[in-house]
């Protein structure tokens, strides 16, 4: 299992559990990786082996598939993944092994299932879902899984194409198009308000004089152009503080409070509320 936070971005790798149904202020984007067959196995004459680990002898081990330059989408081993920094993977075990030999035929684990508030089942190797989308995902063996900020530019063709829940092709973008940096459809004035949200718990008259704009001026903007309450991305960035912190070694009631909750409930209820998941399910995955 890994987790890594960048500059527009958090990304997870690992195996995924049922979630609640929940809403959250990022786009969401989840790949299936397949597991290989036991025949691919045989034939390729390698094990498969765990996401931090090496695959069989030819030693390969997880790397970015831009590597630390930056953030970007590439086809790594036949499998599309978001380089954002080093120590995050961006590759199937099952591409990297001394044959060569890949499970791409393999239908263990190779979809996505996400329902939405109606109870529909989109199923698809990937899956996009919008900001504040009602939904839960269903439990997996192995997803790449990012949260994509909604004021950066790649949002911008996400916020183009995909108006609701979708199944979602990779291998359809260029990282030229994605490359983190800020919106250019966005105003201004909003992606500053929301690039200093996500670093600090700034109230709303003192934000909103920094952007030159009044409280009500904003939250109308973000409303308008994002579809987004600004309080639910500040909820949004105030997870993303306390997820840093969880890693960093805090407590839940520490990480809560360096955060800007008012205590560990109050982060507990917000996770469950925009992630589907509580503090104690995603603390194992950010201490791996």
């Amino acid at each position: 299992m890994r987790f890594f936070v960048g500059d527009g971005f958090a990304a997870y790798r690992g195996p995924v559990g049922d979630s609640t149904v929940h809403r959250h202020a990022a786009f969401q984007i989840a790949i299936a990786i397949a597991q290989p067959s036991e025949a691919a196995v045989a034939a390729a004459g390698t094990a498969w082996v765990d996401a931090a680990g090496a695959a069989g002898a030819a030693g390969a081990a997880w790397a970015d598939a831009a590597g630390a330059a930056g953030g970007a989408w590439a086809d790594d081993a036949g499998a599309a993944g978001f380089a954002g920094a080093a120590g995050f993977a961006g590759a199937d075990d099952a591409g990297a092994d001394a044959a060569g030999a890949e499970a791409s035929g393999a239908d263990d684990g190779g979809t996505v299932a996400v329902v939405d508030a109606a109870g529909t089942v989109v199923r698809a190797p990937a899956v996009v879902v919008p900001p504040m989308v009602r939904h839960r995902l269903l439990a997996a063996p192995d997803l790449r899984t990012y949260f994509i900020d909604p004021h950066c530019v790649f949002a911008d063709s996400l916020r183009q194409r995909y108006g609701s829940i979708a199944a979602f092709e990779p291998r359809a973008l260029r990282a030229e198009d994605i490359a983190v940096q800020p919106s250019g459809e966005l105003d201004p004035r909003l992606v500053a308000a929301m690039n200093l949200l996500r670093d600090a718990a700034v109230p709303m008259p003192d934000l909103a004089a920094a952007v030159g704009l009044s409280p009500q001026r904003l939250r109308a903007l973000a409303l308008r152009q994002l579809g987004l309450p600004l309080a639910r991305w500040r909820v949004w960035s105030r997870l993303r503080r306390a997820a840093e912190a969880l890693r960093a070694g805090r407590t839940p009631a520490e990480a809560a409070l360096d955060a800007g909750f008012a205590d560990q409930a109050h982060l507990t209820r917000q996770m469950r509320e925009m992630m589907g998941l509580t503090p104690a399910a995603v603390l194992p995955v950010l201490r791996t």
